[in-house]
């Protein structure tokens, strides 16, 4: 019979993948390292519990201990995994970044999860990697992992992924291109490869707001390139000891945006519904194809799997909000689609200010048609109110009809965007667009500026 003592036996000896669509632009043949088919989804399953059985071995991990780490979620599942059949308790420390499924699932395996601010420095108290710390000084028999600068992480990917590459390619790889975070992967699947052929090229994936493209190239540590990024599992803003920048020959950037997007082509396109890594190694492919020749075998390892962004990548209307889907906006009927089923706010000439201050809150909206028994006579803007407020602190009282501007210019709803845009002026911040059951919806300069 066969059959594996426990899940951790399951671990490795993940396929390779021929990629079709996406890459047929290129020369060469395009094999992607399938780590999902680890037990936890992704590649960290290698080195979680490489660093645990190496903890165990030297001491630092004890029976009935608490395992601490800071994660973006993979490394977490693979120790929570590791935990439940070794008998520990695990505590993941978690950015806010990160997607909700990820936190779901590390709470479903039993782990306690702690959600830290993304938004601050490496070394502030509220950090992830501050907290990790902080929670294992404070915890009794307790190990922190800190996979950043754990050796074992690396050592991992050296004695299994690498070796595994290198057998399924036949020794015939000749680029490994992979997303880098903690660097473990790169680095020992890295330095493997290359004692196999020192002719090997290994290529890293970067995102923008990550350090570690520029000081591989100039050795600096550039603190103005550190900014926030919504690309999750590659990147950082420290150097983690585990990067050994000896065995990269180089870094490509992948923006946010191309990363999100690719992610969805390759569900779409290959089949392989993966992480926002997996998007962000695809693209970084794309991007190096300068490099590869006919006869060329380039294998790039996609970490993790769909499932743990389904909210996020795989949601069309969270990637709408953040400008990554291109909708084809030509007319003013674009524009209003999403809001032609919504009543226009309006204010008789006979109200008071006040009035319309309340219905700009309630609404959260910054201009309002005016109108009486014949139709639109005229608009009230917020930034106009306000000037107007500053010189008589009573105007709250005054009836509208005495406080507002011209209507705003009326358009058909086919109307072009570019011919809308010049409707709009110093006087003037909106335009109504008039609807085939004769009702009406407004356009503002916030609308055209989404659109663009």
């Amino acid at each position: 019979m066969e059959y594996a003592e426990n899940i951790l036996g399951t671990i490795g000896n993940t396929p390779m993948v021929k990629l079709n669509t996406l890459t047929k632009s290129l020369p060469c043949l395009v094999l992607a390292k399938y780590e999902t088919f680890n037990p936890g989804n992704s590649t960290k399953d290698r080195m979680a519990v490489k660093m645990i059985e190496d903890a165990e071995a030297d001491g630092r991990l004890k029976p009935g201990g608490t395992i601490i780490e800071g994660t973006s979620g993979n490394t977490g599942m693979g120790l929570a995994l590791a935990a439940i059949v070794k008998g520990y308790k695990m505590v993941c420390v978690i950015s806010d970044k990160q997607s909700k499924e990820k936190m779901d699932i590390l709470r479903a395996v039993g782990s306690k999860v702690v959600v830290c601010p993304t938004n601050v420095e490496p070394d502030d108290p509220k950090s992830y990697y501050s907290t990790s710390k902080r929670l294992a000084e404070e915890t009794p028999n307790s190990w922190y992992v800190n996979q950043y600068d754990n050796p074992s992480n690396a050592t991992a990917h050296y004695e299994s992924t690498g070796p595994e590459i290198w057998k399924q390619t036949e020794g015939k790889v000749t680029h490994f291109i992979v997303g880098v975070g903690t660097g473990g992967t790169i680095s020992g699947v890295g330095k493997y490869l290359k004692e196999q052929n020192s002719n090997v090229k290994v290529w890293g994936v970067d995102t923008y707001g990550s350090v570690f493209k520029k000081y591989h190239e100039t050795g600096i540590f550039d603190e103005n390139e550190i900014y926030p990024y919504i690309t999750e599992g590659i990147g950082e803003d420290i150097l983690p000891k585990n990067v050994n920048f000896s065995v990269i020959d180089g870094f490509t950037k992948v923006t946010d945006k191309d990363a999100a997007i690719y992610t969805q082509r390759l569900a779409k396109e290959e089949g392989m519904f993966l992480g926002n890594s997996a998007g962000a190694a695809i693209k970084g492919v794309l991007q190096l194809k300068d490099h590869f020749k006919e006869d060329d075998v380039v294998v790039v390892l996609f970490h993790d799997h769909g499932s743990r962004y389904v909210g996020k990548m795989f949601n069309d209307e969270w990637m709408r909000e953040r400008g990554f889907i291109e909708d084809d906006v030509k007319s003013a009927a674009d524009l209003i689609n999403s809001s032609d089923d919504k009543p226009l706010v309006t204010v008789k000439t006979e109200e008071l200010v006040s009035h319309a201050i309340e219905r700009m809150k309630k609404y959260k909206i910054s201009q309002i048609p005016v109108e009486d028994s014949t139709g639109f006579v005229g608009a009230i803007d917020e930034a106009d109110l306000l000037r107007k407020y500053i010189e008589n602190k009573d105007i709250s009282d005054l009836p509208i009809k005495e406080v507002m501007n011209k209507p705003f210019p009326i358009v058909e709803k086919n109307t072009s965007i570019e011919n809308i845009s010049k409707l709009f002026n110093r006087d003037n911040n909106a335009v109504l667009v008039k609807l085939d059951n004769d009702s009406y919806q407004i356009i503002t300069k916030y609308d055209i500026i989404s659109a663009l």
